[in-house]
C-alpha cells in the first residue's frame, strides 16, 4: 500500500467527509419525509382508533421484528461488507452471480417462515402478547390480522436487499424514499378502506400487505440500471452466500437487540393497563424520528465506507469516519433528546389529543416518551458505533454485547414495572441501550479501531453550551404544560411551532457564537 492511503492528508481527509456529509444528508431528507409521513399516518390512525389499536400494532410488530433479522439487521450488515469487497475487487459477473444466489437463498428461507408463521399466526400472539389471552376477542382477532401482515416479511426483506445493494453503489436516494410509499399507503387505507370492513382494523392490515410489494415493485427498476436486476438461484456451496450466511447467523440476535428489548417490552406490556402497548409504541415512535431521520442515516452511509477503507486497508480513515459519525450524532441527539424531555407533554397533546385519544392517554404517552428519550443518545450511538464492527466482519463482538445487554434489560424491566409499570418498560430500554453503546465504544477503542481524534473537549464544552441555553428558551417559551389540554388543535400547533423553531434558534445560535462552522462539520477533524 501506498504511503499516501496510509497516511490520508487533512485534504483528503476533508473530502471523504464532505461525501459522506452529503450523502447522509440526502438519506436524511428523505428519511425526515418518511417519518414526517409516519407521524401524519400515526395521528390518523389515533384520530381513527384511539388506544384500541393494540391487537394490528402487534399484528404489525411481529412481522416487523422477522424483517429487523432477515432485512436491515443482521442481512444488511452481513450483506454490505461481502459485497462491497465484491465490488471492490471482483467483476461485474461475480458481483451479478453473487446477488442472484444472495438473493435466491435469502428469498426461499423468508419464503419458507412466511409459509410456517401463517400456518400458527393464531398461536404466534402467545409469543408477543401473551396477556392478550386475557380478551378472548382482542387474541382472535391479533391472530387474523397477522395472516394478512405477515406476508409483507417477504416483501420487504427482498425491498431490504435491493436497498442494501443500491447502498454499496452510493445510490442512497432510493432506499431512503422507499419507506415513504408505506406511510402513503396506510394513510390512503386509514381514510379511504375503513369503511370496507366490518373491522376497520382489517384496512390497516391490508395496507401492510400492498405496501410491502409496492416498495419491491419500486426499486426493481434502478437495480436494471446498475445491471443488477438478475434472477434469483439457490445454489449450495457459493463462496460469498456461505460468508453471508456466517457473518448473518450470529448477526440476527446482536444487531436486533434493540428490536428484541422492545418486543420482550411489548409481552409485559400486554399484562398491564389496557392501551399500555399503544401507549408505548406512540411514544416509541416520536422517540424515533430523530433516531431514524439522523442516527439511522449516518449509519446506512457509513457502513459502505466503512466497509470500502477497511477492504483497502486505510486504518487511519476507518478511525476519521468513526470520530466523524459520533461527533454528528453528539451533536444532533443531545438537543433532540432534551427537547424530547422537557417537552413531551405539549408535543403529546399537540400530535395526537384528538378523536378517539384523551387526556390520560396525552399523560401516559408522555411519561414514556421521557423514559425513552432518556435513552436517545444511547440507541443513536448504537446505530453508529456497530458499522465499526460489521465493516471489518466481526460479527460475533456485538452479539456478545448485545447478549450482556438483554439481561441488563430484563433484569430493569422486572425491577421497574412492578413500580412504574410501562414507563419502567421504557426507561429500563434506555438504561440496557446505554450498557449497549458503552461496550461497543470500549471495544472500539481497546482494539485501536477507534481512535478519538483532536478538539474533542472544546466540542463537548460548545454542545452543553449550546443545550443549555436551548433547554432554557423552550422551557420560558413552553410555559405550564396543563394549559396545553385545554388549546384548541390550532393553538397548540402555532405554539409548538414556534418553540421548536425558537429552540433551533438558541441551539443553532449559540453554537455559532461558541465558535462553531459549518465548515467544522464537513471536515474529518474539529479543530
Amino acid at each position: 500500500m501506498s504511503a499516501e492511503k496510509q497516511n490520508a492528508t487533512p485534504a483528503t481527509a476533508g473530502k471523504s467527509s464532505n461525501s459522506l456529509l452529503k450523502s447522509s444528508s440526502i438519506v436524511s431528507v428523505f428519511t425526515l419525509l418518511s417519518r414526517v409521513l409516519g407521524l401524519v399516518r400515526d395521528v390518523i390512525v389515533a384520530q381513527y382508533f384511539g388506544a384500541r389499536v393494540d391487537p394490528f400494532l402487534v399484528a404489525f410488530k411481529i412481522p416487523n421484528f422477522f424483517r429487523r433479522l432477515f432485512a436491515e439487521g443482521a442481512f444488511s450488515v452481513a450483506f454490505v461488507p461481502v459485497l462491497s469487497e465484491y465490488r471492490t475487487q471482483r467483476s461485474l459477473a461475480d458481483v451479478q452471480l453473487l446477488v442472484s444466489r444472495v438473493s435466491g437463498t435469502l428469498g426461499m428461507a423468508v419464503l419458507g417462515v412466511t409459509v410456517v408463521a401463517l400456518l400458527f399466526s393464531d398461536y404466534l400472539p402467545w409469543l408477543f402478547a401473551p396477556g392478550f389471552a386475557k380478551q378472548p376477542e382482542k387474541f382472535a382477532m391479533t391472530g387474523e390480522l397477522l395472516r394478512i401482515t405477515f406476508p409483507y416479511l417477504f416483501f420487504i426483506t427482498m425491498t431490504a436487499l435491493a436497498a442494501g445493494i443500491l447502498n454499496s453503489y452510493g445510490r442512497f436516494a432510493v432506499p431512503a424514499f422507499t419507506p415513504v410509499l408505506l406511510n402513503l399507503v396506510l394513510i390512503a387505507t386509514t381514510i379511504f378502506a375503513t369503511d370496507l370492513f366490518e373491522e376497520p382494523l382489517f384496512a390497516l392490515a391490508w395496507g401492510v400487505f400492498f405496501a410491502g410489494l409496492i416498495q419491491l415493485l419500486f426499486q426493481l427498476p434502478f437495480l436494471a440500471r446498475l445491471q443488477l436486476l438478475v434472477r434469483p438461484t439457490v445454489t449450495r456451496g457459493d463462496e460469498g452466500v456461505i460468508r453471508i450466511v456466517t457473518l448473518m447467523v450470529p448477526a440476527l440476535f446482536g444487531v436486533s437487540v434493540s428490536q428484541i428489548n422492545l418486543l420482550l417490552d411489548t409481552m409485559l406490556a400486554s399484562f398491564l393497563e389496557s392501551g399500555s402497548v399503544s401507549w408505548l409504541y406512540y411514544a416509541d415512535r416520536l422517540n424515533n424520528l430523530p433516531l431514524g431521520i439522523f442516527a439511522i442515516a449516518i449509519g446506512v452511509v457509513i457502513l459502505p465506507a466503512l466497509s470500502s477503507k477497511h477492504a483497502a486497508k486505510e486504518a487511519d480513515a476507518f478511525a476519521r469516519t468513526i470520530d466523524w459519525a459520533i461527533r454528528m450524532v453528539l451533536l444532533l441527539a443531545l438537543p433532540a433528546a432534551l427537547a424530547l424531555a422537557l417537552l413531551a407533554r405539549p408535543l403529546m397533546a399537540t400530535i395526537f389529543f384528538h378523536g378517539e385519544m384523551t387526556a390520560y392517554d396525552v399523560g401516559q404517552m408522555s411519561t414514556a416518551l421521557q423514559a425513552y428519550a432518556a435513552g436517545l443518545l444511547a440507541f443513536m450511538l448504537i446505530k453508529v458505533l456497530a458499522p465499526g464492527y460489521y465493516a471489518r466482519q466481526d460479527t460475533k463482538t456485538p452479539v456478545r454485547i448485545g447478549i450482556q445487554a438483554m439481561v441488563v434489560n430484563m433484569v430493569m424491566n422486572l425491577a421497574l414495572v412492578f413500580s412504574l409499570a410501562h414507563v419502567g418498560l421504557a426507561l429500563a430500554t434506555s438504561l440496557s441501550s446505554y450498557f449497549n453503546a458503552l461496550m461497543l465504544y470500549l471495544g472500539l477503542r481497546k482494539s485501536e479501531v477507534y481512535v478519538p481524534q483532536p478538539g474533542w473537549w472544546r466540542f463537548l464544552l460548545k454542545l452543553v453550551a449550546a443545550n443549555l441555553v436551548m433547554g432554557a428558551v423552550v422551557v420560558w417559551l413552553a410555559g405550564d404544560v396543563a394549559q396545553w389540554l385545554t388549546m384548541s388543535s390550532h393553538q397548540r400547533i402555532g405554539q409548538m411551532s414556534a418553540v421548536v423553531l425558537a429552540g433551533v434558534v438558541a441551539y443553532i445560535g449559540t453554537l455559532l457564537a461558541v465558535g462553531l462552522r459549518p465548515r467544522h462539520l464537513r471536515g474529518a477533524l474539529f479543530d
